[in-house]
C-alpha cells in the first residue's frame, strides 16, 4: 500500500514537493486554500475584462533554469525581452542590462572593463555558481570546491568578499560612474534590504549574472501559466489537488510538507509544536512590505528614453543616491519615503495574451514598511510619469494591493513580505531556525519547505524539491 503524503499550499515549492513524492510513489494530496493554484504564480483580471495581470511574481529569471525545474521540462512558453533591464536616468541615456556581457559593459562608458571584470567570470561559471546559491541543506561541499577551481583562488575570494558585502560598499569600491553605480544598486534593492547592509550586493550579483547566463524570462499568459505547468506535471505522476480546501490544523499522514510561513505553521500545529521550536519559530523575522498596482492601459507606457522599451523590467529610482536613501526608508527606519524605487514590469509589450489589441498591461511595486497601511499610488505613479510623460493619461483602471491586501491573496506574505522572511546575513541560511536540516521540523513526519527555507523565496522550487527529498530519506524512499 502506498505511502500517504499531505503538501499545505500550491505555490512553488509546495507544488515541487508534491511532484518529487508523488515520482517516488508515494500517494500525494495537495490542499490550497484559495479556489485558484499557484500561491505566488497567479494571473488574474484584476482591473478590467481582458486585461490579464501577475497577482505576486512576474518575471522569473530562475523559473526556466532552476535545476529542478530544468529537470521537470515544463511545457511553458517562455518569452523574453531584448534586454533584461533597462534603468532610465533624468539627464542621461538608460542603462541596459542584456545578455551580452560586453554590451552591457558597452552602455557603461568608463566602467566597461570594471563591469567584464566583476560578472563575466561569475556569468561563465553560472551552473557552478547556481548550485552554490540555491544550495539545498544539508550544504554540499562539491559544488562550492568546483567553482574555486573554475574562478581561481584570488577571484574566488574577491567575489566572495563582494556577495556577501553590502551593495553600497561594492558598487562605490568597483565603479566610478553614475551609470554603473545606479544600475548595480537597482539589482541589490531586490533584496528588500538597506543597500548599506550585508549581503545585499549579493542579489545584484546573482541578477546581473543571471541577465546574462539564462535571461529573465517571463511565461505566455502570465505566471499562471508556470503554476498550470507544475500542476500538469504532479497529475501525471499521480498526485491529486484540491483547491478550496483550507487545513486548519496538521493533519495525519506518512508525510506532510508544509509550504508556509513559520507563523502559519505554529497555528496549524497548535500543542503539537514543542516548547523550544515554537520560540524560536517566533523569533522569525520577516522583512519590508510591498505595495503593489495593476494598470489596464490604453497603449504602451510613453518612456522618454525609448531604450526603456526594450526590457520586461524597468527599474525606477534615478540615481544611485536616491535608490540608497529610497530603500533605507521602509528597509530599516520603518518609513515611507517620498519617492520610492519602482520596479515595473511591461509584458504586454512581448505577450500578446495580457491585454485586447492595442492596450497594455503594466505591473509595479515599491517596498514600504511591513504591514503598511499607507497608499502609495500617487507616489508609484509620479515616479513613473517622471520618466514617462502622458502616462497618466493612458490608465484605464487600476488594481493596488497593499501589505494586507498581498497577505489576504497569500497568507505566506506575511505583512506583505515577498521574500518569505528577512534575507540578511543572519537569516539567509538560518531560515526558519538554526539547523542543519531546516526543512525537517520536531513533529514527526512534518517538514517546512516554503520561501523561510534555504534557499528562500523566488519562484524556483528548490526549497520544495529539497524538503520532499529529505522526507523521503526519513521514511527509507530513495
Amino acid at each position: 500500500m502506498a505511502r500517504k503524503a499531505v503538501v499545505i499550499g500550491s505555490g512553488p515549492n509546495g507544488l515541487a514537493a508534491a511532484i518529487t513524492l508523488a515520482r517516488a510513489g508515494l500517494d500525494v494530496v495537495v490542499h490550497e486554500a484559495s479556489d485558484r493554484i499557484g500561491g505566488g504564480m497567479r494571473t488574474e483580471e484584476l482591473t478590467l475584462p481582458g486585461f490579464h495581470h501577475d497577482v505576486c511574481s512576474a518575471i522569473h529569471p530562475l523559473g526556466r533554469s532552476s535545476a529542478g525545474f530544468r529537470e521537470l521540462e515544463l511545457d511553458v512558453d517562455w518569452l523574453e525581452s531584448p534586454a533584461c533591464v533597462a534603468h532610465p536616468f533624468d539627464d542621461e541615456e538608460a542603462a541596459l542590462l542584456v545578455r551580452s556581457i560586453d554590451d552591457t559593459a558597452a552602455g557603461l562608458g568608463a566602467d566597461a572593463e570594471a563591469y567584464r571584470s566583476l560578472i563575466g567570470p561569475i556569468a561563465q561559471s553560472w551552473r557552478t555558481v547556481e548550485q552554490v546559491l540555491l544550495a539545498p541543506f544539508p550544504l554540499d561541499s562539491r559544488p562550492p570546491l568546483r567553482l574555486l577551481r573554475e574562478l581561481g583562488v584570488a577571484r574566488s575570494a574577491r567575489t566572495l568578499r563582494a556577495a556577501l558585502g553590502p551593495a553600497r560598499a561594492v558598487a562605490e569600491r568597483a565603479f566610478t560612474t553614475e551609470r554603473a553605480r545606479g544600475l548595480f544598486a537597482g539589482n541589490a534593492a531586490h533584496s528588500m534590504l538597506p543597500l548599506e547592509r550585508r549581503p545585499s550586493a549579493a542579489f545584484a550579483l546573482a541578477l546581473l549574472v543571471m541577465g546574462h547566463a539564462v535571461g529573465w524570462p517571463f511565461a505566455r499568459g502570465g505566471s499562471q501559466s508556470l503554476a498550470d505547468a507544475l500542476a500538469d506535471c504532479l497529475r501525471a505522476s499521480g498526485g491529486e489537488i484540491r483547491t478550496s480546501s483550507p487545513i486548519d490544523e496538521l493533519p495525519r499522514a506518512d508525510v506532510v510538507l508544509c509550504d508556509v510561513s513559520p507563523r502559519e505553521l505554529l497555528r496549524l500545529g497548535g500543542a503539537r509544536v514543542p516548547d523550544r521550536y515554537a520560540r524560536s519559530l517566533r523569533q522569525f523575522r520577516h522583512g519590508p512590505g510591498a505595495f503593489k498596482l495593476d494598470w489596464a492601459l490604453a497603449g504602451p507606457i510613453p518612456w522618454r528614453d525609448a531604450r526603456c522599451a526594450q526590457a520586461a523590467t524597468v527599474h525606477l529610482g534615478g540615481s544611485f543616491g536616491e535608490i540608497v536613501e529610497s530603500e533605507r526608508g521602509p528597509c530599516e527606519r520603518g518609513h515611507i519615503v517620498e519617492r520610492p524605487f519602482v520596479l515595473l514590469a511591461q509584458p504586454s509589450l512581448w505577450d500578446d495574451t495580457r491585454a485586447p489589441a492595442g492596450h497594455h498591461t503594466g505591473w509595479a511595486y515599491c517596498h514600504v514598511p511591513n504591514g503598511s497601511t499607507v497608499d502609495m499610488t500617487d507616489a508609484m505613479e509620479a515616479q513613473v510619469e517622471r520618466f514617462a510623460p502622458g502616462f497618466r493619461e493612458l490608465v484605464l483602471a487600476r488594481s493596488a494591493m497593499g501589505p494586507a491586501d498581498l497577505a489576504a491573496h497569500n497568507r505566506n506574505l506575511v505583512g506583505g513580505d515577498l521574500n518569505g522572511g528577512l534575507m540578511d546575513l543572519r537569516q539567509l541560511y538560518t531560515r526558519p531556525v538554526v539547523s542543519r536540516v531546516p526543512y525537517r521540523t520536531p513533529i514527526p513526519g512534518v517538514y517546512l519547505c516554503s520561501a523561510s527555507t534555504p534557499p528562500g523565496g523566488g519562484v524556483h522550487g528548490m526549497c520544495g524539491f529539497a524538503a520532499a527529498k529529505v522526507a523521503l530519506g526519513d521514511i527509507g524512499v530513495r
